[in-house]
């Protein structure tokens, strides 16, 4: 598995132009809400499902899934499940590309047509439960919305995840969708070893975020 030395996190790297796996581009030909549709079909194509989420839900599902693969990790199926694993998010936007596309179906008196499958979205937390869903996770999932990027914040709700007995790693990132042609996301896999130096897993935080500005 190929790591860069300036971090001991395995991550993925989502914008609206680029993806990047552990420091590795992934090649694309589009952008935006077209390049996620790329993606899906390229590395995931297994979960229809996708096409029907928010462009939140898509950036973060994905990131998800590269980093999961990346890792090894084996697709659980059938009554499978997984307590051990934490879906721990942050954000600014919430579900503000989600809130703006179902704003446009109400807003005019004379065409309109509100649509519960857009509603649905209008959650920031949905994308935790569609992460779980696919990997039938039944740890902790949480949405945490914040003023600005904040690493101090993330690694101490990352590390207070590990409080209970049971979970061992945590699936944890930072994603925001502006519009559907305007995201950013990285997703970082925390095991309980990693999450003892708050300090440590702050400052890779930082180096993590600093490839997305």
């Amino acid at each position: 598995m190929v790591m860069e030395q300036n971090t001991k996190l395995n991550y993925t790297l989502i914008t609206d132009t680029s993806v990047q796996v552990n420091g590795r581009t992934l090649g694309h030909e589009s952008a935006g809400a077209a390049m996620l549709n790329e993606l899906y079909r390229a590395h995931v194509a297994d979960w229809p499902k996708f096409f029907k989420m928010d462009t939140l839900s898509k950036v973060g599902f994905l990131a998800s899934e590269l980093l999961l693969k990346e890792c090894g990790e084996e697709r659980l199926g059938g009554e499978e499940y997984v307590s051990s694993r934490a879906v721990v998010l942050f954000g600014i936007t919430a579900s503000l590309c989600a809130d703006k596309n179902y704003q446009e179906t109400i807003q005019d008196k004379a065409n309109y047509y509100p649509s519960p499958a857009l509603f649905v979205y209008t959650l920031p937390n949905i994308v935790t439960g569609e992460i779980a869903i696919r990997n039938h996770y039944r740890g902790e999932t949480s949405f945490y919305v914040l003023d600005g990027y904040d690493a101090r914040t993330m690694a101490f709700n990352i590390q207070c995840a590990f409080q209970d007995r049971v979970t061992e790693s945590v699936l944890a990132g930072w994603v925001d969708s502006h519009a559907n042609d305007d995201f950013r996301c990285f997703f970082i896999l925390v095991e309980r070893d990693q999450a003892q130096d708050m300090a440590q897993l702050e400052n890779d935080l930082n180096e993590i975020m600093d490839k997305l500005k």
